[in-house]
């Protein structure tokens, strides 16, 4: 069996040079994933991967076991607009065409619609339309069909016919178009987990850009578990033919800096811009060109077009935003359709950076006035603190977060942290009758659970629970044993 992949139109397009490079690049990345693929299943036999300007022969060894596996594979592969499965024949006579079009379709045609489409390559005594006719004929004949129908057939008989061989096509499958992996730059693509951002990451790598994936960890090891799923699942399905590192920079003392040091305004804003500096500085180390978000104008107070404008200063890097025009309902809809929207919707939600009042159309000077209070050194130990890992090892180097109890119903001796704002805290403060009340920011909590008594229990208490249980994993991780959730309303 051998399956012939023909590229997006789009590189059919280019110019010779352009056209050459990004075929040969189709090639070695289809060569390396179906050598990756027959590794795994450990089948015998040599697949074949050759071609020519506008299109790739693929050659599977006989007993046809890699056949399924393969075209799913090949459906993902970026820059491959289709894929056929042919059966090859010497060329002999249009008479003996006609029989293996006979032989291929005889069980497929009762009662639909056909349309024979002819193709030839070099020096013929007849035709297309010569074989077409012939070959409608056998079938009309043999196959019991419906009828021929040259606009809108139930299916298509594809015959290719080269100066001393014929092939027929059996089964045609879409692929993921686009361009070849790695023919494009190299971006660093900022990573959440949630929909926006593992579906922009998709989008460039279908335009044929290698991505490396840069997360910056708020809120302890539970977050970064999920992101790290959604990395690996996004890179081994789509553009597993090009190695990629994660990068995951510890913030949460650059989200305590901000808190302690700007406008709860302007909280977003310069969260965005921290982490674009971060970015922009490990992209530059890595040879990326540019950075990819995920940010859809309009869609939260950070996106305004005002907002955005003041957080691409923050670096000199061209800042691409692939969903900038999508709303959130296309968003989640291609997320289905690639396979991220489980990962996205079980995702654990940052919400410990969010303003009552947030502003929408920032002013620069204004921001950068408040940056200007913060200690710079805290974003450069950030960055130089953090973990850079390959995408192929991401799961075996991860660490599952440790399981924490929820607690409804505190017993007596149990001691309340409520890691919300300040500003939170004032607004709805938290009262108990029976047990004491600790007041400790989030972004506080790892310096003064060092100063607590160990022999006393603790509950974590936030409005959502979000924080509180990733608070109490990295706790529980980092050998605390005496931490709890409190879930009042339930988890």
């Amino acid at each position: 069996m051998k399956l012939l992949i023909r590229p997006a139109p789009e590189i059919a397009l280019k110019g010779k040079a352009v056209r050459r490079q990004q075929m040969r690049l189709l090639r070695q990345n289809v060569r390396k994933l179906l050598g990756r693929l027959q590794s795994s299943v450990r089948v015998g036999g040599r697949i074949r991967v050759e071609g020519t300007w506008d299109r790739v022969i693929v050659e599977l060894p006989e007993d046809r076991t890699l056949l399924p596996e393969a075209i799913d594979t090949l459906q993902r592969v970026p820059g491959v607009s289709t894929i056929q499965e042919i059966s090859v024949f010497p060329w002999t006579t249009m008479d003996a065409v006609a029989e293996q079009a006979v032989q291929a379709f005889r069980n497929r045609l009762k009662g639909r619609t056909f349309a024979v489409r002819v193709r030839r390559h070099g020096d013929q005594s007849f035709r297309s339309r010569d074989l077409e006719c012939l070959v409608g004929a056998a079938l009309m004949s043999d196959c019991e069909p419906k009828g021929v129908d040259l606009t809108r057939p139930d299916l298509e008989v594809r015959i290719e016919v080269h100066d001393h061989h014929f092939h027929i096509a059996h089964r045609r499958h879409r692929g993921a178009g686009g361009y070849p992996l790695g023919s494009v730059e190299t971006v660093m693509t900022l990573m959440s987990g949630g929909f926006d951002s593992s579906v922009a990451a998709y989008m460039m790598m279908r335009r044929g850009i290698r991505s490396h994936f840069v997360f910056f960890n708020l809120g302890g090891a539970a977050h970064e578990i999920g992101v790290r799923q959604v990395v690996h699942y996004l890179w081994e399905r789509y553009g597993a033919s090009h190695s990629a590192k994660f990068v995951s920079v510890p913030f949460e003392g650059v989200v305590g800096e901000i808190m302690r040091s700007v406008n709860s305004r302007h909280w977003g804003v310069v969260l965005k811009r921290q982490m674009l500096k971060a970015a922009a500085t490990i992209a530059g180390e890595n040879n990326a060109t540019a950075l990819v978000t995920g940010d859809s104008v309009a869609q939260v107070s950070s996106q305004t077009l005002a907002n955005l404008n003041v957080v691409d200063r923050a670096c000199e890097q061209l800042v691409l935003r692939p969903l900038v025009s999508m709303d959130k309902e296309a968003i989640i809809d291609m997320a289905r359709t690639i396979g991220t929207e489980p990962f996205a919707r079980t995702m654990p939600e940052y919400c410990g950076v969010i303003s009552r009042k947030p502003a929408t159309r920032a002013k620069l000077d204004r921001v950068e006035a408040d940056e200007a209070k913060m200690d710079p050194e805290v974003l450069l130990r950030a960055i130089e603190s953090r973990q850079d890992t390959s995408v192929e090892r991401l799961l075996e180097t991860m660490q599952t977060p440790e399981e924490v109890e929820l607690v409804q119903t505190p017993a007596r001796e149990d001691v309340i942290i409520d890691l919300r704002h300040p500003e939170e805290e004032a607004v709805a403060p938290l009262k108990l009758n029976s047990n004491p009340v600790l007041e400790i920011p989030f972004y506080e909590l790892n310096e003064r659970i060092q100063t607590l008594p160990d022999d006393q229990q603790y509950l974590l208490y936030c409005d959502r629970g979000t924080m509180s249980r990733m608070q109490a994993c990295n706790l529980k991780a980092e050998g605390h044993n005496n931490i709890k959730v409190f879930t009042p309303q339930g988890p």
